[in-house]
């Protein structure tokens, strides 16, 4: 059962003081002890942050536990270690200064892989993606950006999607900027806009909440790849997480919690970022 979204006004690019936060942090918060799947197996449980307001990768239900892609993810993989699982709610900003102080073990919370990030953390190979697509009702002709020609494309502005449509779009596109994606999504509801960039985040939102409209993916403009989080120490449990995560793809496991959360077939997973 999918739980019903609202529209989120977290933006994509919200997450850029995640580096600022943790270089924050004393390096003597930093502990040398790892962390390894054994150790967990005799403790018992695992502590994982997820996000709670950046649904459906990371929200609430209706009793206000947090629920989602990533939720059922960790679930997933406490299973398989054989631990009890203990959900750690987080922000955006406070992700790394929760890890790198020992409130959680790992994360597992929508955190895009960047080269900046991974000079403080490790990351597992990609588990999801952040995906920014050109959205619009299933009647509207567009394969291409050279289809943009004359359309009302609306996007947050200053944001990914802003950025990655002026990079493609001709010059007879009609580009609509609003202050976040709430009113970004509005506007292709009450037909202000023809289509939108947007993510997978507000495609899920809008198929959960608007049927009726249709809306799909027109072309893909961005993927982001999403790992799982780990202090640097925790080399094993990294390594433990990239054998669980390429079995549930093997198995079709991360396939049905797509669908459940996303209400659409995940599509493969981005390649491992190289920096």
């Amino acid at each position: 059962m999918t739980v019903p979204y609202s529209i989120s006004r977290r933006r994509l690019g919200s997450s850029v003081a995640l580096g600022a936060a943790a270089a924050l942090l004393p390096p003597g918060l930093r502990t040398a002890h790892a962390a390894t799947p054994e150790e967990i197996k005799r403790r018992g449980r695992l502590m994982v942050g997820v996000l709670t307001d950046y649904p459906p990768f990371g929200g609430t239900d209706s009793s206000q536990n947090p629920a989602g892609y990533d939720v059922d993810v960790a679930r997933l993989l406490v299973k398989e270690l054989g631990v009890e699982l203990q959900l750690v709610p987080l922000t955006g900003p406070n992700r790394i200064p929760f890890l790198l102080t020992n409130k959680v073990d790992m994360l597992i919370a929508t955190f895009g892989i960047t080269e900046e990030r991974a000079k403080q953390v490790l990351f597992s190979n990609p588990y999801s993606a952040l995906t920014t697509y050109i959205l619009a009702p299933r009647s509207t002709r567009i394969t291409g950006p050279e289809d943009l020609k004359g359309v009302r494309v609306g996007v947050a502005r200053a944001s990914t999607q802003d950025i990655a449509v002026v990079a493609i779009a001709p010059r007879e596109i009609r580009l609509m900027r609003f202050d976040d994606d709430a009113t970004t999504t509005q506007s292709i509801i009450s037909g202000q806009t023809q289509a939108i960039g947007a993510s997978n985040t507000v495609l899920a939102q809008l198929t959960a909440g608007y049927p009726n409209l249709q809306i799909e993916p027109k072309f893909t403009l961005r993927a982001q790849a999403n790992g799982m989080a780990f202090r640097r120490q925790d080399e094993a449990l990294r390594d433990w997480s990239n054998t669980f995560i390429k079995s549930i793809v093997d198995n079709g496991e991360l396939a049905k919690i797509h669908q459940r959360w996303f209400n659409a077939p995940m599509e493969p997973l981005p390649p491992m970022p190289q920096f």
